[in-house]
């Protein structure tokens, strides 16, 4: 699979698109905002952009939809406050801010450059920013395509990184999940799962280390001595690579899959040869491969839950009815959700391996897969935000 060409979000603002799908990745980015405010303000105290024209600030893995500028805003604000407050040198209101947008190349770029006009008008007519900023705040929004698993920017050019909800995406599906013999070793399986043989787990924890390293790597040749980096991704609580919090979303998926074969509606030999290019790590094999790269300092690493659905209308536990639903009801509401943010973001690769005429189907019957489970138990996702400090 080649993932650069194939992967992306659902595009255009339509009922399966990532726009109106994507509030689990918006609740990740408010969960995350406080470790980023402190990362950006220990950047703006540091005195090392005190001589500096221009700010370069990248965010990686941006996609399109409400959640693309969010980075912008928050950064905006914290510069405001500030300002505002005398924290910061009155030098800063002439300030260039370089905001570069990347994802890969097939990500929905147009739809993000229709949303730019009104965000400058915005920012314009907020009697905050031009009071502080005048009637240009100097801030210049440009993409940059490409994958983030290799150099992107010039040498030294960044002071800010951030990437949320992208680095579980590997640069490509593990190349050793075929035996010699040209056999599928993961068979019936999308994913890592319970049933999955040992050369599977490895092969897919040796593709996250080499990536990972490789994005470490790239991002040290593009960040300034003392820049800032923060890093926000799907990843799990434990050593295990099976536990349910990093893969049962895609055992369901594999069974929804499975369920058409016995329908004959897909060949199984499909299902055998589609694995996802994706991977759920746990701290200690970030930390690992820091170590390994020794360029950057962690400042912070911390883990926190997320509902499958994002947290909105959940069913309570404790009652039957909920905001006027009963309790069958909220979890039909909530795994139909669950289904829609994982079409808007896995349907891309779906398509490209199976054909799109199989899709409506198979997101019907993985809802019901998704619903049913819920009514037993609410698995949640675990997200890694992890900060880091270049070193000099």
């Amino acid at each position: 699979m080649e993932v650069v060409q194939i992967l992306h979000m659902n595009k255009g603002n339509g009922e399966a698109s990532y726009a109106q799908n994507s509030k689990v990745q918006n609740k990740i980015f408010a969960i995350a905002k406080p470790i980023l405010e402190k990362a950006l303000l220990e950047l703006l105290g540091s005195n090392r952009l005190m001589a500096m024209e221009s700010m370069g600030i990248a965010d990686l893995g941006c996609s399109s939809g409400p959640n693309t500028l969010l980075l912008i805003s928050e950064i905006m604000d914290v510069i405001h406050a500030q300002l505002s407050s005398g924290q910061l040198h009155p030098s800063w209101s002439s300030m260039e801010f370089r905001v570069f947008l990347n994802d890969l190349f097939s990500n929905d770029f147009n739809t993000v450059f229709m949303t730019l006009p009104a965000f400058y008008n915005k920012l314009r007519e907020d009697d905050r920013y031009r009071r502080l900023f005048g009637a240009n705040p100097n801030l210049f929004i440009s993409a940059v395509p490409g994958s983030f698993y290799g150099r992107l920017f010039a040498r030294k050019s960044l002071h800010f990184v951030h990437s949320s909800s992208s680095l579980h995406w590997l640069s490509q599906v593990p190349p050793s999940l075929e035996s010699k013999a040209g056999t599928a070793l993961n068979k019936g399986k999308i994913y890592i799962s319970k049933s999955s043989p040992q050369c599977v787990l490895d092969a897919y924890s040796l593709q996250f280390h080499e990536d990972f390293l490789m994005f470490l790597k790239s991002r040290a040749e593009e960040i300034v001595g003392g820049g800032r980096m923060v890093l926000s991704f799907m990843g799990r609580p434990t050593l295990d690579p099976t536990t349910e919090q990093s893969c049962y979303h895609w055992e369901l998926l594999a069974l929804a899959l499975m369920s058409m074969v016995s329908d004959g509606l897909v060949e199984e030999e499909k299902v055998d040869s589609f694995n996802a290019p994706y991977y759920a790590p746990c701290a200690e094999e970030l930390k690992s491969e820091l170590q390994k790269d020794g360029s950057f300092i962690m400042d912070r690493l911390e883990a926190f839950e997320i509902d499958w659905d994002g947290g909105g209308d959940v069913v309570d536990d404790q009652a039957n009815i909920v905001n006027g639903f009963d309790h069958d009801q909220m979890v039909a509401i909530s795994g139909k959700r669950v289904a829609k943010t994982i079409r808007a973001v896995v349907e891309s690769m779906i398509e490209a391996h199976f054909g799109i005429e199989i899709m409506d189907d198979l997101f019907q019957r993985y809802t019901e897969l998704v619903t049913n489970h819920l009514s037993k138990r609410r698995t949640k996702y675990i997200n890694l935000v992890i900060s880091l400090i270049r070193r000099d």
